[in-house]
């Protein structure tokens, strides 16, 4: 059983309590819009990193981490990106790279709308875990964990935090 933690749109900022929140997590997933590479290397050195950049990121930030990820965790393929669209107007590339690597999950950020939505179609997970940065519209920061078991998705939990402006 692998643990992740999954956020994105930081845009910096990392509230303290969502070291606490993957405290137990073996891997964390950030689906762009990291910030800053100080923002990345502090959760690299909590806890091990898999990131995709964004629309507000650097060129640094680019250079260290790629527009889009796949990989596997236990039995379940991943894609990782971070604008990738809705699911009835995927961007061309998130279409393509679903149907390349057919993966049970699609994690991808931009919208700082928390959602999770299995899309029968496209037969994957769809997971957007909002925002967990102080910058944007949204009104509280989201995070998510959860577990992989085999090719089991199971206990999804969401953090919901105030957000204050620092």
């Amino acid at each position: 059983m692998t643990r992740i933690g999954i956020l994105s749109d930081t845009h910096g900022y990392i509230h303290p309590r969502i070291f606490e929140f993957f405290s137990e997590v073996d891997e964390i997933w950030h689906a762009g819009d990291i910030g800053n590479l100080k923002t990345a290397f502090e959760l690299a050195a909590f806890k091990p990193l898999k990131a995709v950049y964004g629309n507000i990121d650097n060129a640094e930030t680019r250079l260290t981490y790629p527009l889009t990820q796949s990989f596997t965790t236990e039995a379940v393929k991943v894609i990782m990106t971070h604008i990738a669209g809705t699911a009835h107007s995927y961007s061309e590339l998130v279409k393509e790279m679903i149907s390349v690597h057919q993966p049970g999950i699609l994690v991808c950020g931009h919208s700082h709308i928390l959602k999770v939505k299995y899309q029968p179609k496209e037969k994957l997970l769809h997971i957007n875990p909002g925002a967990a940065g102080v910058s944007g519209f949204h009104h509280v920061i989201t995070v998510i964990r959860l577990e992989i078991d085999g090719s089991k998705i199971q206990n999804m939990e969401v953090l919901e935090l105030e957000r204050k402006m620092v």
